[in-house]
């Protein structure tokens, strides 16, 4: 808890940027579901909290690498459910689901090995955006500092 006591103080700012995030979510290449996973996994500190004029919220997207070959099985899944949408608008070539067999045997030239490193890099992106979105609202919202000092504490 302790760790935490910052982002227990944002619940409220947490969730209206996440509607308020929602369409910049919609016009990546991650699906909302994708999106979900890569929250569960991605971890909001502050650098330099003793200091509110230069912290900054980060996103600590260092877990996220565990979670990328699930966007994989959520994107197939999606697929197999006639929800192409954009998860298939940037991934693999075809999709479908031949592709999607050859990708869970491991064959075929999808969305393994290299191509987590674009995942990866767009997961990144998008988390320190949705970070940053985060720092204006508490900012506007008269709280950063209330919440630096709270970080600054743990």
């Amino acid at each position: 808890m302790s760790d935490n006591a910052w982002t227990d103080r944002i619940v409220s700012e947490r969730m209206s940027v996440d509607q308020e995030f929602s369409p910049r979510v919609e016009s990546s290449r991650f699906s909302s579901q994708e999106w979900s996973l890569i929250m569960t996994a991605t971890e909001f500190e502050i650098e330099q909290p003793e200091n509110p004029e230069q912290a900054r919220i980060v996103a600590n997207t260092e877990n996220v690498d565990s979670i990328l070959p699930e966007l994989e099985n959520v994107r197939s899944q999606m697929g197999a459910m006639g929800a192409g949408g954009q998860a298939g608008a940037e991934g693999s070539s075809s999709g479908g689901v031949v592709d999607s067999l050859k990708s869970a045997l491991g064959m075929g030239g999808g969305s393994s090995g290299g191509s987590y490193d674009a995942e990866r890099e767009a997961a990144e992106t998008l988390t320190q955006e949705y970070a940053e979105e985060l720092q204006n609202r508490l900012e506007a919202n008269h709280r950063w500092e209330s919440v630096c000092d709270a970080a600054a504490e743990n």
